[in-house]
């Protein structure tokens, strides 16, 4: 690549619709979660790359931690360095190396600067270091939030999180401006989720005639908090969210004032942003009963794809059968059927409810004289662990079916998730679950006993099912990322996948299992809003007790027990993924919306 950095253009074809989008985000640098699959989904897309001319990612970056500066210059990432002072690297155009030098010593940051691929396509990325900002240009942008958006920053200052975006705010879009032309066209910054947002309003504050500002809503945190953080869970929230937008009242008017949640409160301020997006429908009724600046402004719906590989039958029994050697090879039987679950270990993903269905499961293979194993493959720690460790734990006391508390290998909430799963095969006649607290479904990420030619591909390609029964989930891309594969998908029907899947037209295919743990048996029919807020942990038991039974007695039926329904399951499965594609997502959901924005 020559040392030019691409300029945005005001003539603009028939395809262009923006000359420069910018996406603020925490997952500029490499992926982290959702938001880098989204990122990853969208920016490859031949569709997104005739459309927007110019892409710019701008977010944090820490080059004091190594774990994180490892990831950023993995090879698997893309990621190449142009401009870094602190390195001495200058691989831009002079007058670009000056305007950012000059970003540098006026805000007191650094900043790193190079291009990512993605996929066939490469898009540059801007990362600034805020931990020393001139506290002038700080303090300045805290009133200018006071000032415009009622936001009293000296509230969330004890909130390093909130500080440190606020912080970056001001030399991010200064960096920005130093990239772009003074008159960069059709430009738009767009805000994913509340961490972007404090650069969408910079963008504002300095240049409210040239630039849009679009707030892609990933989730609602304030809805988010209020179910992990009650023992009703969804089943509570959801159920009071309804009855009270049918009464017209809005989240605190029910829930209580929380102004005192840094992001309620810029959740708030987003309803001032030119265009609105949410990746699922209950997002949309989120927001909507968030406040009722949201209630009367157009929020479309731009989802979140779904992989479309090409899987042949023949390819699908060739990774099943690696998946089970390795389960020959951890517990010395070769089950009838694999079960999978790949996720992080948070609250949210509601992991006890893949136990309560497998309770219910074991009892009803053995009627069938059938067995099967479930891979709860997930984490507290999203970097995993060395694998040097993994190696020598599987070699001492045989990892990952048996676990330690004393060596760093537990940590956090998968001290009480395992005890769990201990109690579950404890108790279980023909099915096992084998906790995988390691990312990187590889032999030399998991221990010898692995197959030397397995990869995590053949997880997704190799198991019959894929749990993913979420109290909150904005979309759930993890839920429905076999589909395609011709596996079961067990979800809930709080899943944001749930409204794309039904619009694709799959909501009835055998290939979706739709948990509900929201709709309230006939016992509980007709409560009011106090009731509904006063659903606690015996009410959602008693509701996830009796849909666990229903759900396993239709996973039971629907696993294909001849070649017939496997190819019918293959077949529905992966037509239904290309109605979900990434590609429809940018020519359906997302490129309309970004035409309206001019």
């Amino acid at each position: 690549m020559s040392n030019q950095v691409p300029a945005a253009s005001s003539t603009i074809s028939d395809d262009v619709s923006l000359d420069l989008l910018v996406h603020a985000t925490h997952e500029a640098g490499y992926k982290v979660g959702g938001i880098g699959a989204v990122l990853d989904g969208l920016l490859r897309q031949p569709a997104y790359n005739r459309a927007v001319r110019r892409t710019i990612l701008v977010g944090p970056f820490d080059p004091w931690n190594g774990r994180a500066m490892e990831r950023l210059y993995a090879p698997g990432n893309g990621f190449r360095a142009r401009y870094s002072s602190n390195d001495g690297l200058y691989d831009v155009p002079p007058e670009v190396a000056r305007a950012l030098e000059q970003v540098e010593i006026g805000y007191r940051v650094r900043i790193l600067y190079g291009t990512r691929a993605f996929g066939e396509a490469e898009h540059e990325v801007l990362l600034v270091e805020s931990r020393s900002a001139a506290a002038q240009a700080t303090n300045d942008f805290k009133f200018h939030l006071w000032e415009r958006y009622g936001i009293d920053s000296y509230r969330y200052q004890a909130y390093p999180e909130y500080e440190s975006y606020i912080q970056a705010a001001e030399p991010s879009f200064a960096a920005v401006r130093a990239l772009a032309d003074s008159q960069p066209g059709r430009a738009a910054i767009m805000a994913h989720e509340w961490l972007g947002l404090p650069v969408a309003f910079c963008a504002k504050r300095h240049q409210p005639d040239v630039w849009r500002t679009v707030f892609y809503a990933h989730e609602a945190a304030t809805a988010r908090a209020l179910v992990e953080n009650h023992n009703g869970h969804d089943t509570r929230f959801y159920n009071a969210m309804f009855a009270a937008r049918d009464r017209g009242l809005s989240l605190e008017q029910v829930f209580g004032d929380w102004r005192g949640f840094f992001k309620h409160a810029l959740l708030l301020a987003a309803s001032r942003c030119d265009s609105i997006l949410a990746v699922g429908d209950l997002v949309v009724d989120e927001l909507r009963f968030l406040s009722p600046a949201f209630a009367h402004r157009p929020i479309a719906l731009v989802y979140n794809g779904v992989p479309s590989p090409n899987v042949t039958l023949d390819a699908r029994r060739a990774s099943k059968q690696k998946l089970q050697q390795y389960v020959q090879n951890l517990l010395g039987i070769r089950p009838s059927w694999i079960f999978s679950h790949v996720t992080r270990l948070v609250s949210s993903k509601a992991l006890w409810r893949d136990l309560r269905v497998m309770e219910h499961l074991d009892r009803q293979l053995v009627e069938r004289g059938e067995s099967a194993v479930l891979f709860a493959l997930t984490s507290s720690l999203p970097a995993g662990r060395h694998s040097d460790d993994v190696h020598r734990w599987e070699r001492e006391y045989g990892w990952p079916v048996n676990h330690r508390s004393d060596n760093g290998d537990l940590a956090d909430l998968e001290f009480a998730y395992f005890d769990a799963v201990q109690q579950f095969n404890r108790i279980a006649h023909t099915t096992r679950i084998v906790f995988i607290n390691q990312f990187g479904f590889s032999r030399e990420r998991c221990g010898a006993r692995m197959p030397a030619d397995i990869g995590f591909a053949d997880l997704r390609n190799g198991t019959d099912l894929e749990f993913g029964q979420s109290i909150y989930e904005p979309f759930g891309i993890g839920q429905v990322e076999p589909l395609a594969s011709g596996a079961l998908c067990c979800l809930s029907n709080t899943c944001g996948c749930v409204g794309f899947i039904s619009r694709a037209g799959g909501i009835e295919l055998p290939n979706i299992v739709l948990a509900d743990y929201v709709s309230l048996p006939a016992r509980y029919q007709g409560l009011g809003l106090g009731q509904l807020l006063g659903i606690g942990q015996w009410e959602r038991d008693f509701v996830e007790g009796n849909e666990a039974r229903r759900v396993a007695g239709v996973i039971a039926e629907r696993l294909p027990r001849d070649d017939a329904a496997a190819r019918q399951l293959l077949e529905d499965g992966a037509a239904l993924a290309q109605r979900m594609s990434w590609s429809v997502v940018v020519e359906q959901y997302l490129l309309p919306e970004l035409q309206r924005l001019f």
